[in-house]
């Protein structure tokens, strides 16, 4: 077990970011993601609207200001899809067969447009694929904070990850 967050991150030849392969991880790996963002209000109205998300939380200054929150509320699939995003550079880019699922998403604290997030993985658990002998499933547990170091966001993923060695 590795102890502490450090980036471990692979680079490829021509320098950009690649994740790890499957048998590259141990449980108890953690990264903690140089990649940090601040949230806009661009950010939120963008992707409350694609999404066709009418929720006067996100989109209505004067019900928000009205609710207990008594500011903007961010969208919470945003955060959810921010802190995946944080992660991929570090864990699975290159090395992704498929993201199999998420489980256990909670947002224990909401998020304001203005708040600076970071995020945090660890490794929990490894199994080869059955079915795939050229892969192996890792499951990530994410954490996204923000500036004052509240959890805004947690989950587990679990991705199919291609091994270095098939």
């Amino acid at each position: 077990m590795r102890v502490g967050f450090s980036t471990g991150s692979n680079r490829t030849d021509a320098g950009t970011m690649a994740g790890r392969y499957f048998d590259q991880w141990r449980i108890g790996d953690s990264i903690a993601h140089d990649i940090r963002r601040t949230v806009t209000e661009t950010d939120n109205l963008l992707f409350t609207t694609m999404t066709h998300n009418p929720q006067p939380l996100h989109l209505d200054a004067e019900a928000a200001k009205a609710s207990e929150f008594g500011q903007i509320l961010v969208n919470g699939t945003f955060t959810f899809a921010l802190m995946v995003g944080l992660s991929v550079g570090d864990t699975t880019l290159g090395t992704l067969v498929a993201n199999l699922g998420y489980d256990k998403l909670v947002m224990p604290n909401p998020v304001f447009i203005g708040d600076t997030l970071r995020c945090e993985t660890e490794v929990t658990d490894l199994k080869p694929s059955k079915s795939r002998p050229n892969a192996g499933i890792v499951t990530f547990t994410h954490r996204l904070r923000n500036q004052r170091d509240q959890i805004v966001c947690q989950c587990l993923r679990m991705a199919l990850l291609k091994r270095s060695d098939a």
